[in-house]
């Protein structure tokens, strides 16, 4: 079972024990960014003292390793290093490992997991992987599509991803690696955090020993969310943990657990008082116990005063949830927490601000949480989906190029300027929209074109916007020679229109169709060239000094 999980621990997935059995490698961020700070403190340095901390408190059978990315050089994808292969043993091996790391390079994080995959895949036990990222891929590659995979080999694999800092959209782009491998997705924002989210998918701490001829109870906690209820379900049990503390006789409370039960585990403890520490999702109760003497069960009895939130986030009615839909609560007493799509998690009894967004839409609510009780939340995130495609010309769709699509509410406001809503690259560029009109833009190198639609509620639009547009390519010059491209025909003033530039020896772009002028100055001879852009065609020009 796992250690005590922080109360503002941020979990993606319904509530679960989550343990790194069988080998395990940890996949650790060595990218540029992990110099980034939290609290006046580098990200870094946060994450060498979580490891440590956690590391230190391993059972020494227990096998794990440690894999490394962006740790060696700037900008390479292909570093990445099985650090310290899995094993028995390993936990100094890694902490000093991770304190010898350098924090350069990019983040390849999905192939990073792959290597770790295929390296646990070496045996028939279950394999584990422990992602810790601050950033998302840079390296071209779909951590989605590789969770996908490992899912569908068949093999008994798992991979948690702890998200270090990561924004709401920075963590959904990588939470799907663990949702499709059983995995568990974390946020952890400070110190603290980082600490639980390892706890909760590293391995469990085991018990101390007991000094030679101490008295010894069985401990059997008891846990419920209001005085004279029931014991939760064990969905929820399962995630309870319960941290014992020793009071010395002058009082003093022991800065650290001899014991951290979980869920319905019991265990044996030498007879004394304690410091009983309880936690269950983001409630917590401490009180004193007496353990023993006897060999009879000690069953203290911790009363959270807390109550379940039943969460579902759906883009339409009857629909089913979606798992872009993010969630997040604020309570009393700094209460917090967040998650995507469902949830299923224990509050402190309160009154609780809950934020729920899906694309462009949001809804903001009170909810009440009551010790005891289950408060059901069904809520529809109301959007439609829209989805948009760049088209040369009517019947050619743009292929290979990230168009870039913006959308805009459809009336100018005073000063005529259109309030943006949401922006994607494209191809297949996707936006959820609250019911309503809209104005698509699609722009594609200096060619731009706009189409006006309505998004409704629970229904998927397909714009495909036509550009009217085709691709002039240069070859000139050297890499210093600049090409610049102006319209044919001057305004009142004698000027013309400027449609770009780029520099030699070779450099395309998509215009409208129509009549330019290739202006090129090679070291002090400007040639100007005429060209003409057909739509759904391709120029290519080739222009010589003079």
């Amino acid at each position: 079972m796992r250690p005590a999980l922080a109360a503002c621990l941020l979990s993606l997935l319904p509530a679960g024990p989550i343990l790194a059995d069988g080998r395990s490698i940890i996949v650790l961020d060595g990218s540029g960014s992990m110099w980034g700070q939290i609290d006046g403190r580098a990200k870094l340095e946060i994450a060498r003292e979580a490891l440590d901390s956690v590391l230190s408190a391993l059972d020494p059978v227990t096998e794990i390793g440690l894999m490394a990315y962006g740790h060696r050089e700037k900008g390479a994808c292909g570093d990445i290093e099985l650090v310290v292969p899995p094993g028995p043993g390993t936990a100094q091996a890694i902490t000093e490992a991770a304190n010898r790391m350098k924090f350069l390079g990019k983040t390849p994080l999905t192939e990073a997991v792959r290597r770790a995959a295929l390296e646990l895949r070496s045996t028939e036990a279950k394999a584990t992987v422990i992602l810790i990222t601050d950033g998302i891929e840079t390296c071209a590659a779909d951590p989605c599509a590789l969770g996908a995979e490992l899912e569908a080999s068949g093999v008994d694999f798992t991979a948690h991803v702890v998200g270090f800092g990561l924004t709401d959209d920075e963590g959904r782009a990588v939470a799907c690696l663990a949702q499709t491998t059983g995995g568990r997705y974390i946020e952890a924002r400070d110190a603290r955090q980082l600490v639980a989210a390892l706890q909760s998918t590293v391995a469990s701490v085991p018990a101390p020993t007991s000094p030679s001829g101490a008295v010894e109870a069985t401990v059997d906690p008891v846990l419920l969310l209001i005085e004279g209820g029931e014991e939760p379900e064990e969905r929820l049990l399962d995630d309870a943990t319960f941290a014992f503390f020793p009071i010395a006789a002058d009082g003093t409370v022991a800065t650290d657990p001899v014991e951290r039960l979980h869920g319905s585990r019991t265990v044996s403890l030498p007879e004394g008082r304690y410091q009983m520490r309880t936690n269950l999702h983001e409630a917590e109760v401490m009180q004193e116990v007496r353990i023993g003497p006897g060999s009879a069960p000690s069953t203290p009895t911790a009363v959270l005063d807390a109550g379940i939130l039943n969460l579902t986030l759906r883009p339409a009615p009857e629909a089913a949830p979606d798992p872009e839909a993010h969630w997040s609560l604020r309570g009393p007493d700094g209460v917090t927490d967040a998650g995507y799509q469902t949830a299923y998690r224990v509050f402190p009894a309160g009154e609780y601000s809950l934020i729920a967004t899906l694309g462009a839409a949001e809804i903001s609510q009170t909810v009440t949480i009551e010790a005891g009780r289950i408060t059901d939340v069904d809520l529809v995130v109301g959007v439609g989906e829209a989805v948009v495609e760049a088209l040369y010309l009517p019947g050619l769709k743009v292929e290979g190029s990230e168009f870039f699509v913006q959308i805009f509410a459809p009336d100018p406001d005073a000063e005529g300027t259109r309030r943006p809503v949401a922006h994607a690259y494209g191809p297949g560029a996707r936006f959820d929209l609250p019911a309503g009109d809209y104005l698509a833009v699609v722009t594609l190198g200096q060619a731009v074109a706009e189409e006006p639609f309505t998004a409704r509620l629970g229904e998927r639009i397909a714009l495909e916007i036509p550009l009217n547009a085709g691709v002039a390519a240069f070859t000139f010059g050297d890499s210093g020679t600049l090409l610049q491209v102006y319209a044919t025909e001057t305004d009142p003033a004698g000027n013309r229109k400027a449609f770009g530039q780029g520099f030699g020896p070779e450099w395309q772009s998509t215009y409208p169709a129509g009549d330019y002028l290739a202006v090129i100055d090679f070291g002090g001879r400007v040639t100007e060239t005429p060209f003409t852009v057909t739509a759904g065609e391709r120029l290519e020009l080739m222009i010589s000094a003079p």
